[in-house]
C-alpha cells in the first residue's frame, strides 16, 4: 500500500467514527394508523417513545393496537437502517482503492 492509500484509510476510518457518533445522536419517527401510534427510535437502533392516542386503544380489537405499534416501530427502524446506508455508501462512494 502506498502513502496516499493509507491515509485515505486513516481518514474514512475517523470519517466513519464521526459519522457513527452522529447517527447514534438522530432519532428517527414513524406514525401509523393516520398518527394513532407515533414510534420514534434513536439511531442506535433502540425505541425511545411511543405514543398512543387513547382512540387507538380498544378492549376489543388489542391485535389492531398490537399491529398499529408494530407498523409504526418497524418503519421509525426502517428509516434509521435507510439513513445509516446513505450516509455509509456517501463517505465510502469516492474511495479509490487502487484495484
Amino acid at each position: 500500500m502506498n502513502m496516499n492509500m493509507i491515509k485515505q484509510a486513516q481518514k474514512m476510518q475517523a470519517d466513519l467514527v464521526k459519522m457513527q457518533a452522529e447517527m447514534e445522536e438522530k432519532t428517527y419517527t414513524a406514525k401509523s394508523g393516520g398518527g394513532a401510534v407515533i414510534a420514534e427510535v434513536s439511531g442506535k437502533r433502540e425505541l425511545i417513545s411511543l405514543i398512543i392516542d387513547p382512540d387507538a386503544v380498544d378492549p376489543e380489537d388489542v391485535e389492531m393496537l398490537q399491529d398499529l405499534i408494530l407498523a409504526a416501530v418497524n418503519e421509525a427502524l426502517r428509516k434509521a437502517e435507510t439513513s445509516m446506508s446513505e450516509s455509509m455508501s456517501k463517505l465510502t462512494g469516492g474511495l479509490n482503492l487502487g484495484f
